[in-house]
């Protein structure tokens, strides 16, 4: 087995697939607060988008994707962001953002440089960063985020010869696991420090549309040089299943990028881009979405706040970002809550490995997705109040 793939601990989310599992077969009713996948139900118009697209003969796709695609995700950029990108040179469609962001460091790493392989990204932080960079021989460097920074991932404190030798930097906001949010401001300082070392800019914005106070910037409104864009319709439609987003930026990195995606068997289906079609060109079931997901955080806000666990207020995202209470990990927490049927995810989940092999995880917090319906979180925190309360530290 290849070296990289055996020395990595087991998915989070696999993990946490297990442990449901074998609380199901007990008997006990789950309330998975563990993995962001949302049961809200995807609107029809877009189920009934991909009904209509569906092919009597099925036929290979492009990895370019759909014009008539394309041309919607522009028209959505414009109209959401005031930046406007050519259908045929700066986007690109990927199957959700997930195998987009892991490929990337594939294409743009080159193991013959060994001076300039490095990526940066923060922690905590989604895993594929790092498990990407790690596959494609590069050599991931990450940086701790701190509550008192927002969770900012701070280039600015980073060594020279350290960005020297940098080919990616990837940043997240609004971020997972936190829920922090990054103003524009943020973006243009961290855009000039990647233009002064030749460092690609990737910024993973698939949260970008679940935001409850004002609605959060884009990479790409400070510029578009050296500059990539990931975004996703799982969250922001209610389409994880679907696997379905793309990539934008830089029209010489998404060329490169295409040349690369060919190779890869990621073209995207051509009945998901007939549905995809119809999510970015509809505003009217995201608002639906983030009104739910708003009445959900309200009944946790409320409820955290009741039996004082401290937490980050999340201003975007469906995420809470919480510290366990005093005397215990974040996985200690989280298996006592297991036996009352709450799932949670604890903090070292979303840790680098190289940080857990050098014992420099933080391990305070948990976070909790708000996944299941509106009713389940109500049923959820009375559950949870019982085991609180039932707590022996």
């Amino acid at each position: 087995m290849n070296k990289t793939i055996r020395s990595l601990r087991t998915y989070p989310m696999e993990e946490l697939n297990k442990i449901k599992t074998e609380l199901k077969e007990k008997g006990i009713k789950i309330y998975d607060f563990g993995t962001g996948d949302p049961k809200e139900p995807t609107d029809p118009k877009i189920r009934k988008a991909l009904i209509d697209a569906l092919p009597e003969v099925s036929q290979y796709p492009s990895v370019s994707g759909r014009r008539s695609l394309r041309e919607e995700i522009s028209k959505w950029f414009k109209k959401r962001f005031g930046i406007g990108l050519d259908p045929d040179s700066e986007i690109i469609p990927s199957n959700g953002s997930k195998e987009a962001i892991f490929h990337f460091p594939l294409v743009f790493i080159d193991t013959d440089v060994p001076d300039k392989k490095r990526v940066i990204f923060g922690t905590p932080g989604y895993p594929v960063y790092e498990r990407g960079t790690l596959y494609a021989g590069g050599d991931p460097f990450p940086v701790q985020l701190k509550e008192e920074d927002g969770f900012l991932l701070r280039l600015d404190r980073i060594e020279r010869s350290i960005l020297e030798e940098t080919k990616i930097v990837w940043v997240n906001y609004p971020h997972n696991p936190t829920g922090a949010t990054a103003p524009v401001s943020y973006f243009e300082d961290i855009y000039g420090i990647c233009r002064e070392y030749g460092i690609i800019l990737c910024s993973d914005e698939c949260y970008t549309e679940i935001y409850f106070d004002k609605n959060p910037p884009s990479a790409l409104q400070v510029g578009k040089e050296g500059v990539v864009v990931f975004h996703s319709l799982s969250k922001r439609s209610g389409m994880t299943g679907y696997r379905t987003g793309f990539v934008a930026g830089d029209k010489k990195i998404i060329s490169d990028y295409k040349k690369g995606r060919a190779s890869f068997g990621v073209a995207t289906p051509d009945f998901i881009q007939a549905a995809a079609e119809v999510a970015w060109s509809d505003e009217e079931h995201v608002e639906k979405r983030r009104k739910i997901f708003m009445e959900k955080r309200q009944i946790f806000i409320d409820f955290f706040k009741s039996i004082n666990l401290q937490f980050l207020y999340p201003e975007a995202t469906f995420y809470f970002w919480i510290k366990a209470p005093s005397g215990l990990t974040g996985e200690e927490y989280a298996k006592h809550l297991l036996r009352y049927g709450i799932v949670v995810s604890p903090g070292v989940n979303f840790c680098s490995g190289i940080e857990i092999l050098e014992n420099r995880c933080s391990s305070e917090y948990f976070r909790i997705a708000l996944v299941p319906t509106v009713d389940e979180c109500k049923e959820a925190v009375k559950i949870w109040e019982k085991a609180h309360r039932e707590l022996r530290i």
